[in-house]
């Protein structure tokens, strides 16, 4: 079998790797990623190479004046700007944040690791099976001085089973097939909060690195974040392998597994999970007034009706997805939720605040306006 993943929205799978400022220059509104080996290996030939290798030592990026001819010339690649408004911000942004996460990619081109789509599936497989009662009762454990040092281990167990009876053991996911780069662009991303204006009421706030927040109306005082992503409509295909002889039923009742693990069961939780994910979501941008960002959610969830219709389901993978796409447990009671939440060193403070958790959203601007969550794909599977 082959499985089709189609972007939705912008999405970066990335490999880890980012552009460095002094990897690539900006010019003609796109990204020029330098070729570096061969640029060492013309200027070796004159007196240039000493002052070039003097600047990539202490640049914080190249200087354009100086060395803008090589982004003409020695660039290994060229990634244009989703919008050509975006080139000012870049120059007036913080060094710091023009450090370009990139798509995983092989010799064959860009591609969709088979570990991204089968995590995806696994936390919605988790976020199906999961009982009200289980994190109720992982909330009263979370008391004392000495937490659990995994809390959730044990509901996964439950839940997806563990070792030899893990329920995902009946799936095996490739990695896709490279694809061509004429479809990526490189997106303005940031990052929106809420700021109480009283009793369940918020206004919308950007984020400014090392400086708290801007108000709603100033997004361009924020700070940017860049980012290679696929745009919407570029497709990806890989090979899907389903294990039989695991899912014959005197073997599932040896593993104590009550139905067989196929891709429709794990479309069906998916798809439990994705419409979730997309209730949160939209509560989110009608708080923070992001008319923008609440159509596209619209749009997503007329696009998960028609996935549930025709044998598909949606997924929010990669890069920026943010906490909801991780976490198996945002169906639970918020109370309870909030009670885990807290008890935990790096949520403890943001859940105090008495804010909606999380209060952050990572947003894709199009055309230079707020307009969608980057991460999420559909994903079928063909016989």
């Amino acid at each position: 079998m082959k499985y089709q993943v189609t972007v939705l929205t912008p999405t970066l799978v990335g490999d880890g790797n980012r552009l460095s400022p002094i990897d690539y220059m900006v010019w003609r509104d796109q990204v020029n990623v330098l070729n570096q080996p061969r640029i060492f290996k013309l200027l070796s030939k004159g007196p240039r190479l000493e002052g070039y290798l003097s600047q990539l030592q202490k640049a914080t990026k190249l200087d354009f004046a100086s060395w803008g001819g090589f982004a003409q010339n020695f660039a290994d690649r060229r990634i244009p700007f989703e919008d050509p408004a975006y080139t000012p911000y870049f120059n007036s942004a913080p060094v710091e944040s023009l450090s370009i996460p990139t798509f995983a990619a092989s010799v064959a081109g860009p591609f969709i690791p088979g570990t991204a789509i089968k995590g995806a599936l696994r936390t919605a497989f988790v976020f199906s099976k999961l009982k009200p009662t289980a994190v109720r009762d992982l909330a009263e454990k979370m008391v004392g001085e000495r937490l659990p040092r995994r809390p959730a281990e044990e509901i996964e167990r439950q839940t997806v089973g563990s070792g030899g009876s893990d329920r995902l053991r009946a799936v095996s996911i490739a990695d896709s097939v490279g694809q061509s780069r004429e479809t990526f662009k490189v997106y303005l991303l940031r990052v929106s909060t809420l700021i109480a204006r009283g009793t369940n009421q918020y206004s919308l706030g950007w984020k400014q690195a090392g400086r708290g927040s801007v108000d709603g109306k100033r997004a361009e005082d924020a700070t940017p974040t860049f980012a290679e992503m696929a745009s919407p409509g570029t497709s990806f295909e890989g090979e899907w392998h389903e294990n039989a002889f695991l899912n014959r039923e005197e073997i599932r009742q040896v593993l104590r597994w009550s139905q067989p693990v196929t891709y429709t069961t794990l479309f069906d939780a998916a798809n439990q999970y994705a419409a979730k994910q997309l209730e949160l979501h939209a509560q989110y941008a009608q708080w923070a007034g992001l008319e923008g960002l609440g159509a596209s959610l619209a749009e997503l969830r007329e696009r998960l009706d028609n996935a549930r219709n025709n044998g598909a389901c949606l997924l929010a993978v990669g890069w920026g997805a943010g906490f909801l796409s991780k976490s198996a447990a945002i169906g639970a009671d918020d109370a309870d939720y909030r009670k885990i939440l807290a008890m935990l060193p790096y949520y403890s403070r943001a859940v105090q605040s008495g804010l909606p958790f999380p209060k952050t959203r990572r947003v894709v601007f199009l055309k230079n306006k707020p307009a969608t969550l980057p991460g999420w794909v559909e994903l079928r599977v063909t016989e």
